[in-house]
């Protein structure tokens, strides 16, 4: 079997770089075949979240192409062993994903922690890799704006920032998607 393909995608918040993940996600589906999966994140913990739940859900019904969608808010390693090497995987999003793994946890945000979160993070985002035909992975990109006022969000922003490097030298292709349009960072595209 070959190597399962990895492909990062950052933008931020309503840059379009979900809705360019499943493009591209159908896009390699059509030339390889395999199983177009949705690995959501989300928990509708309020009304816009619901809703952005609900768009996203739309969106894939009526498109062209049949997707399965498989939830898990955290601890994402646990659920590697659903997919198998015909699957198209689609993870939206490590922002997410990072935010319900930090704040379940009732514990403090030290050094300790925070190294055991991404390192979580990113052995289950490899193990699904791993198992996959192609994963996708997407977050937002949360570095243009000030974190130094806050030392949660100073924390959060330099976890985040080390799980998209990790993602990025993992990766095999990288996009930087901004107001619609994807810059391809890294690799060629598949």
């Amino acid at each position: 079997m070959a190597a399962a393909s990895l492909i990062f995608i950052s933008g931020g918040v309503r840059s379009g770089k979900s809705s360019f993940a499943e493009k591209l996600a159908e896009e390699i589906a059509l030339k390889k075949g395999g199983q177009l999966n949705y690995l959501a994140t989300g928990v509708a913990s309020d009304q816009e979240m619901k809703e952005r739940i609900l768009k996203h859900q739309r969106d894939r019904e009526t498109g062209n192409h049949l997707w399965r969608t498989v939830e898990q808010s955290h601890t994402i390693g646990k659920i590697a062993g659903v997919f198998n090497d015909e699957d198209i995987i689609l993870l939206d999003c490590v922002t997410t994903l990072l935010n319900n793994e930090l704040f379940s946890a009732k514990q403090k945000w030290d050094e300790h922690f925070l190294e055991q979160t991404l390192e979580s993070i990113m052995s289950g985002i490899l193990e699904i890799r791993d198992r996959a035909k192609v994963l996708l992975v997407v977050s937002n990109e949360v570095f243009y704006e000030s974190m130094a006022e806050n030392d949660l969000v100073f924390s959060y922003g330099r976890i985040l920032g080390k799980i998209h490097q990790n993602l990025v030298k993992a990766a095999d292709q990288a996009f930087l998607v901004e107001a619609g349009m994807a810059v391809n960072m890294k690799g060629s595209r598949i």
